[in-house]
C-alpha cells in the first residue's frame, strides 16, 4: 500500500495501474469502435452520416424514444444528440413528431432509409461477432466475464454520481 499523493487515500499501487490501463482501454476502444463503424460506412459508400449517427441509429433501432431518452442512456457523451438527431432528420433517416401529451417533447423513430443503415450496423456487428469466435479471439465465457465485470464497474460509478447528489 502507499498513499497516492493526489488523493491523499492508502491505494495499491497496482491495482491503480491497472485501473487507469482499464479506463485507458475503455477510451480507446470506443474510439475505435467509431473508426470501424466510419471504415465500414466507406466501404460501402454512405459517406453522408459519420459513425456516432450510424451508431445512434442502430440504438434506436424499432423504438420511438425522445431526444431526452437518449441523452440520459448517455451512449453519446462528446457528441451533440440534439445535433445529430437533427441532422439525421434532415437527411431523411429519422422521422420525428411533437408528443402529444407534452408538446415540448419530441419523439423520433427511423425511416426506411434508417432502418437500412441499422441494418448495415447490424451486419457488421453480426460478422465481428463470428469471427472473435471462429478466429478464436474470446468465446461466450470470455465474453460474459467482461460484459459482468464492466456492468459492475458502471453500479460502481453510476453509486457514485448519486452520493454527490
Amino acid at each position: 500500500m502507499s498513499i497516492h499523493p493526489s488523493l491523499g487515500l492508502a491505494t495499491d499501487r497496482g491495482f491503480m495501474t491497472g485501473y487507469l490501463d482499464a479506463l485507458a482501454l475503455v477510451e480507446r476502444l470506443h474510439r475505435l469502435l467509431l473508426d470501424v463503424i466510419k471504415d465500414e460506412f466507406e466501404r460501402v459508400g454512405v459517406l453522408e452520416i459519420n459513425a456516432v449517427q450510424a451508431l445512434l441509429l442502430f440504438n434506436i433501432g424499432d423504438n420511438e424514444v425522445t431526444a431526452g431518452e437518449l441523452k440520459s442512456r448517455g451512449y453519446y457523451q462528446g457528441s451533440n444528440v440534439s445535433y445529430n438527431l437533427k441532422k439525421l432528420v434532415e437527411t431523411g433517416y429519422m422521422h420525428h413528431e411533437r408528443c402529444a401529451m407534452d408538446r415540448r417533447s419530441v419523439r423520433v423513430r427511423l425511416t426506411e432509409k434508417g432502418r437500412g443503415i441499422r441494418d448495415v450496423v447490424t451486419d457488421l456487428f453480426e460478422r465481428h461477432a463470428e469471427g472473435l469466435q471462429t478466429k478464436g479471439v474470446i468465446g461466450p465465457e470470455g465474453l460474459e466475464d467482461i460484459t459482468s465485470s464492466l456492468k459492475r464497474m458502471e453500479r460502481y460509478w453510476t453509486d457514485q454520481i448519486r452520493y454527490i447528489y
